[in-house]
């Protein structure tokens, strides 16, 4: 068996890390799974995971406090700053410090750019970005592609368009480098405003084929995936411009009809208006699988982090 790379490691970008490392995660999240639960709750026993949440969040950080338990661990955290000593003007610093003497590993979100990458020159235990800023959602990446994988069975050779807030949206950009380690054609859909941050793509524009659009309807006939996110309210400058492009893009049952019968669509979550209710009980629809493999996946990474070896 392959030297676990994930050991104590921080994750931070999902361009930290090649295509045997990403497919290294994918397999142990297999092999987690399949575990019987007393085999799987040794992985973590008597292990904290505490987490810091700057940002409002629901799926990330509660699928991460189930994927600790059921590995055996514990977890305590902020999730509201209004209760914690943020409110009283605690640097981040400090609070990372003051967190990593009580957890085993941590998860931060955090607005601005960079927060992951410094908490982790400051903690002794590994740091894991569940968003920082605009920039990135490693985690969020890999859930996705194992989705996809999953799903789909395999990672190259798809068309998948990406629809909604490519400017802000964060998980859309870690799921790109992801991505440029396999043989992918990717749609960008998205309201001129809200398009891609060129100088973002910059590492990724040779290995990924790229085409924009501002039309669904373009890409609908060979999309074999549809990963549709939110237009972020809150991080728009001026309430003007979001009101300008909210309801952009809305996949119905009319955008199946167009569709491929199989497509797939996808949402890291939540949603407001850009999927329907509609489809939910549809085949294609699939976001709510994908968050229940983000429990999967989180549980094998740190179990991964927390462990030299895994059984099995």
């Amino acid at each position: 068996m392959a030297p676990n790379p994930f050991y104590d490691r921080d994750i931070v970008s999902i361009k930290d890390f090649g295509k045997d490392e990403l497919e290294f995660v994918f397999d142990a999240t297999d092999r987690v799974s399949r575990l019987k639960p007393a085999e799987r709750s040794e992985l973590g026993k008597g292990r904290t995971l505490g987490y810091i949440f700057y940002e409002p969040s629901t799926r990330t950080r509660m699928s991460f406090e189930a994927a600790m338990a059921s590995l055996g661990g514990s977890s305590i955290g902020i999730a509201d700053l209004k209760s914690s000593s943020v409110e009283k003007g605690e640097s981040l610093a400090d609070t990372i410090r003051v967190i990593d003497l009580y957890s085993d590993v941590i998860v931060l979100r955090h607005p601005l750019d960079g927060s992951s990458r410094f908490a982790g020159e400051l903690s002794q235990n590994p740091i894991i970005n569940a968003g920082s800023g605009s920039e990135e959602h490693p985690t969020q990446a890999l859930l996705d592609m194992y989705t996809i994988l999953k799903e789909k069975g395999r990672l190259d050779d798809l068309s998948i368009a990406i629809v909604g807030d490519l400017k802000y949206g964060r998980t859309v950009y870690s799921l790109l480098y992801g991505l440029a380690n396999y043989k992918t054609n990717i749609h960008l859909v998205s309201p001129p405003s809200l398009a891609i941050r060129k100088e973002s793509l910059y590492e990724v524009h040779n290995k990924l084929r790229i085409k924009e659009h501002s039309d669904l309807d373009d890409v609908l006939p060979e999309a074999d995936l549809i990963y549709v996110t939110r237009i972020q309210r809150e991080r728009f400058p001026d309430i003007q411009e979001y009101e300008k492009v909210r309801g952009s893009y809305t996949i119905n049952e009319k955008t199946l009809a167009r569709a491929k019968p199989d497509v797939a669509i996808m949402h890291p979550l939540p949603r407001v208006d850009e999927i329907s209710q509609s489809i939910d009980h549809t085949k294609n629809a699939i976001y709510f699988k994908q968050a229940s493999y983000g429990k999967e996946l989180r549980a094998a990474l740190l179990a991964l982090m927390l462990n030299e070896n895994l059984p099995g």
